[in-house]
């Protein structure tokens, strides 16, 4: 099930009031990266703000968006010089050595929950990708235990492009395992009911990671503790990785 919060349209317009793009640290990290690539793959790609970007600094090749959530693709599909797909990768089109690059940006990566899904998904990538191409992504260190101060970290407010206020209220429930849950409660001015988005997010470690990328035939080639490519280390707040086929 596709989070409420990227599935509503009205929900959905609010991703880059909540994550403005210029506020964004790892689109510092991955715009070079899509702007020496002739093909990107941008798995989850939201509202589509990094393809956006990249098309607007000049990117001449193939851009493609990939996204399950209707009300962000909606987003998205503003813009009519990207490719976008509505689909997750588990009914992706059967892409052939098709992109320089993949990449999923904004923790995306965490969405995948369980063992299948997540070896499915990376089997769908290492297909995609050519031969010398690259699988950029990141995921939070559960070392870190960021969950911690998401309650306020992701609650407050902005005001949507029609003018109304809207408030969300983060909750984080109790872990279980490597998996972290929280509600978001989004109330607006003058709307009939508020709207609860509950999402979960799986944390795994560098060595899980490996494994996994391991068994799609991909292979660490870089990995990073934060946006500025400092090294991974126990207190890093992110995993990021680069990988490549083995």
């Amino acid at each position: 099930m596709v989070d409420l919060q990227f599935s509503d349209r009205r929900l959905a317009a609010l991703y880059d009031l909540y994550c403005p793009s210029d506020e964004r640290s790892d689109f510092g990290f991955y715009l070079p990266l899509v702007m020496s690539a002739g093909s990107v793959l941008d798995v989850g790609c939201g509202t589509g703000s990094l393809l956006g970007i990249a098309r607007d600094n000049g990117h001449p090749g193939r851009l493609c968006g990939l996204d399950p959530a209707t009300g962000m693709l909606e987003v998205a599909r503003s813009r009519q010089d990207v490719e976008w797909v509505h689909a997750d990768l588990a009914a992706a089109p059967a892409w052939d050595r098709e992109f320089d690059l993949v990449v999923m940006t904004g923790h995306a990566f965490q969405v995948l929950l369980g063992d299948d899904e997540l070896r499915v998904a990376l089997t769908t990538i290492a297909a995609a990708l050519t031969d010398r191409g690259e699988f950029a992504f990141e995921t939070r260190n559960p070392l870190v235990r960021e969950w911690e101060d998401w309650h306020l970290r992701y609650s407050g407010g902005v005001v949507d492009p029609a003018g109304v206020a809207v408030h969300c209220e983060c909750e984080v429930l109790p872990v279980e395992g490597d998996l972290v849950t929280a509600t978001h409660t989004y109330t607006g001015q003058g709307w009939d009911r508020p709207l609860q988005s509950r999402s979960t997010l799986r944390f795994l470690g560098s060595e899980a990671l490996s494994a996994f990328l391991a068994d799609a035939g991909l292979a660490v080639a870089e990995q990073f503790g934060d946006w500025d490519r400092s090294p991974l280390r126990d207190d890093s707040p992110e995993i990021i990785t680069v990988a490549r086929r083995r």
